[in-house]
């Protein structure tokens, strides 16, 4: 319990420096927002106009920078994160809302099933050295050393074009209205099939490549050896002796890869274009839409903390070790 309580305190500390840099970041970055924002329009607008927008955006100039960092903890504490520029008048929360499913379901998705099978394919190549499974090791090395986006690309070229199945870019087909049902549904799924392909073939190669490798470190140890003299089946041994331990480094590395949901795939979404938050974030940091900018980052902050909170607590239950009072 003591262990617990400090590893919540350790990310509560870590949660508030992350927002603090998080207010800074787009203060610290070049140029005035709202004027970026008038740019793209045609037209002139009058002072009192353009003086209206600063305090719409909550960017007020009179202000100092200790009070504009207090009034951004009470918009965060009511949810506010402001108004989106280039989405004008929706609010940030409204905008990663709507993409925020697309990203969670189809890189969410992708990520457990290669850990899954990664994992499972691991402890076979691990445990039953020599067997079909350690023969796929060069070529999982290989594919775990490309990067996502790599694959994309390769996929498109030569998967996607006039007449494919698979579409090159987008969520959707075009004139279709998000709902539930079976035609939205089946091009939602027609449209993430290249995308989740070229993840999961890539993250697959690295969960089997680490789980292989402990599996092998683990199963020198002396504990391996008592369980097979106390006369404890192979299946036993394998899967509750020597994978459960070998599992622990893999766990803080989901742990990650979950957290990472959102911006470790950004390339990938960009490549398909798919409307998930990584092409989000891509498009806000084009526009300098620095609310939505905040908004995502603050998303990515907040999914890797708690992603990592959840790999202590499932060590809690994974090493005895860690529940010991010190």
């Amino acid at each position: 319990m003591r262990y617990l309580l400090q590893r919540i305190a350790f990310y509560v500390f870590t949660a508030w420096a992350a927002l603090t840099v998080n207010f800074f970041i787009p203060r610290m970055i070049p140029g005035d927002p709202v004027k970026s924002m008038l740019s793209r329009f045609q037209g002139q607008m009058s002072t009192e106009a353009i003086h209206s927008l600063y305090v719409l955006f909550g960017i007020n100039q009179g202000e100092s920078l200790w009070q504009q960092y207090l009034d951004y903890w009470r918009q965060l504490l009511h949810g506010d994160l402001g108004l989106s520029f280039t989405n004008f008048p929706s609010p940030v929360s409204e905008v990663i809302g709507s993409a925020v499913w697309w990203t969670v379901l189809l890189v969410g998705l992708t990520t457990i099933v290669s850990f899954v099978i990664g994992t499972g394919l691991g402890v076979v190549a691990g445990w039953r050295r020599g067997s079909w499974v350690d023969g796929l090791l060069p070529v999982t090395t290989f594919l775990s050393s490309v990067p996502y986006f790599w694959l994309g690309l390769v996929a498109i070229a030569l998967l996607a074009g006039p007449g494919s199945f698979f579409p090159s870019s987008g969520g959707f087909s075009p004139g279709l209205v998000p709902a539930f049902d079976q035609y939205f549904i089946g091009s939602a799924v027609q449209h993430s099939v290249l995308p989740a392909a070229t993840i999961l073939i890539s993250s697959v190669s690295g969960w089997i490549l680490s789980m292989r490798n402990m599996m092998v470190t683990v199963a020198s140890e002396d504990y391996i050896t008592v369980a097979h003299a106390k006369g404890l089946s192979e299946r036993r041994v394998a899967l509750s002796y020597a994978a459960r331990n070998a599992l622990l480094p893999n766990v803080s590395g989901f742990a990650l890869s979950l957290g990472l949901i959102v911006s470790g795939t950004l390339l990938v979404e960009i490549v398909f274009s798919y409307p998930g938050l990584g092409f989000l974030l891509f498009r806000a940091v084009s526009a300098k839409d620095y609310p939505l900018m905040q908004g995502i980052f603050l998303v990515i902050t907040i999914s890797v903390l708690v992603a990592n909170l959840l790999a202590d607590i499932v060590y809690l239950m994974l090493d005895p070790r860690t529940r010991k009072e010190g």
